[in-house]
C-alpha cells in the first residue's frame, strides 16, 4: 500500500501534466511488453509495435538493454524518469545523461539489490554507455511511443478538462477523489495498491499527477523520497477505438467538411463543454446541440462522458486531428 500524506499546502501545489511524459510512457509500454497483464487494452498497439521492432531490427538492442533496466517489477532506477522528460523527450535524454556519476552507481545497485541487474549496469556511470542508452530510448520512443502520440494527447485533454471542472467545483481535493479506481482520497491521505508497505510525506511540496496512456493497474513514483514527488497514474478514459487516418493533411475547412453549426460545436468541444455550454457557443438550442454532438460522436470525432449531472463532451484523437488539419487554412 502507498500513502501519500498532503498538507493544506501540499492541496494547493497539486497539478496534472499537461502531455505525456516521453520517458515514463517508454518505461510503462516496456513493462506493457514483458507481461500480459492489461494488453487486451493495448492490443493493436502491441501487435503492430512487435512487428515495428522486427522490421527494424531492434529487437536484440531491446532485449539486451532496454528490458534489463526497466524490468516490471518494485524498482526501476528513478535516474531513467527525469523530471525534465516533462518538458519534452530531448530535455529528459538530457538529463539522463547529465546524472550524476554517484547517484547512477547508487541506483544500479539498488536494482541490483531488489530485482537483479545486468553485469553491465555499473559502467552506466561511464558517459559512452549512457550514450549508447539514450540512442537506444530514442529508437525505442521511435518505434514504440511516438506513433501513439496524438492519441495519448487527446485522452489527456480529456482528463484535464473533466478535473478541471472538479476543481471549479470542489476544489483541488475533487481531483484526488477522482483519479479512478486505483486511487483512494481519505483527506488527508491519497491511498493507491502498491508493491510494498510505503509512506510518502509531501511536507508542502505538492504533487505532480502524470496521466499515463501506457500505466497499468497500480499508480507509480520514484523510490526516492528527496526527489519532487511525482504519481504516474493510469488515464481512467478508454482511448476511442478508430485508428488516426492518413489523408487529415488537407486542411480542408470545418464548415465546408460538416456543415457550420457542427464545425462550431466540434470547435467547442476541444477544451472540453457540456451540452448546455455547447448550444451558448453555438448560438442554437440545448437540442439541437445535444443532436450535434450525437452525429459527431457516431463519427467518432468526441467522446461524451456523464459528469456531475451533466454530459461533458470531449475530442477523441481523431477530432483533435481533423481541428489540427483545419489550422493551416486558418492562418
Amino acid at each position: 500500500m502507498l500513502r501519500i500524506h498532503f498538507t493544506d499546502l501540499d492541496l494547493t501545489r497539486t497539478r496534472i501534466g499537461a502531455a505525456p511524459d516521453p520517458l515514463w510512457e517508454v518505461c510503462m509500454s516496456l513493462h506493457r511488453l514483458q507481461s500480459r497483464h492489461g494488453r487486451w487494452a493495448h492490443a493493436e498497439w502491441f501487435r503492430a509495435t512487435r512487428a515495428r521492432l522486427h522490421a527494424t531490427g531492434f529487437r536484440r538492442t531491446l532485449c539486451a538493454l532496454l528490458l534489463p533496466l526497466f524490468p516490471r517489477a518494485v524498482y526501476f532506477p528513478d535516474f531513467l524518469t527525469p523530471a525534465a522528460a516533462g518538458e519534452g523527450l530531448d530535455a529528459g535524454l538530457d538529463a539522463v545523461l547529465a546524472t550524476p556519476t554517484s547517484r547512477v552507481l547508487h541506483e544500479v545497485g539498488l536494482l541490483d539489490r531488489t530485482t537483479g541487474a545486468p553485469g553491465w549496469a555499473p559502467r552506466l556511470a561511464e558517459p559512452e554507455l549512457r550514450k549508447e542508452l539514450v540512442g537506444a530510448l530514442r529508437t525505442y520512443y521511435d518505434i514504440a511511443v511516438a506513433p501513439y502520440r496524438d492519441r495519448m494527447q487527446a485522452r489527456i485533454d480529456a482528463e484535464r478538462g473533466a478535473h478541471a471542472r472538479s476543481v471549479l467545483s470542489t476544489g483541488a481535493e475533487g481531483i484526488l477523489r477522482d483519479l479512478g479506481p486505483a486511487l483512494r482520497w481519505h483527506r488527508p491521505v491519497l491511498c493507491a495498491g502498491y508493491p510494498e508497505e510505503r509512506d510518502l510525506r509531501l511536507g508542502g511540496r505538492g504533487l505532480l499527477l502524470i496521466p499515463s496512456h501506457f500505466c497499468w493497474g497500480n499508480p507509480v513514483t520514484f523510490q526516492s523520497a528527496t526527489l519532487d514527488p511525482v504519481l504516474l497514474y493510469p488515464l481512467t478514459r478508454e482511448p476511442h477505438r478508430s485508428a488516426l487516418p492518413g489523408d487529415l493533411g488537407s486542411g480542408a475547412p470545418l464548415a465546408a467538411l460538416l456543415g457550420r453549426n457542427r464545425a462550431g460545436v466540434l470547435r467547442a468541444v476541444a477544451t472540453g463543454a457540456t451540452t448546455g455550454e455547447l448550444a451558448r457557443a453555438v448560438g442554437v438550442s440545448a437540442s439541437s446541440a445535444s443532436q450535434h454532438a450525437s452525429a459527431l460522436r457516431r463519427a467518432g470525432l468526441l467522446t461524451t462522458h456523464r459528469y456531475a449531472g451533466s454530459a461533458l463532451h470531449t475530442l477523441t484523437p481523431l477530432g483533435a486531428a481533423l481541428l489540427r488539419a483545419e489550422t493551416p487554412a486558418q492562418r
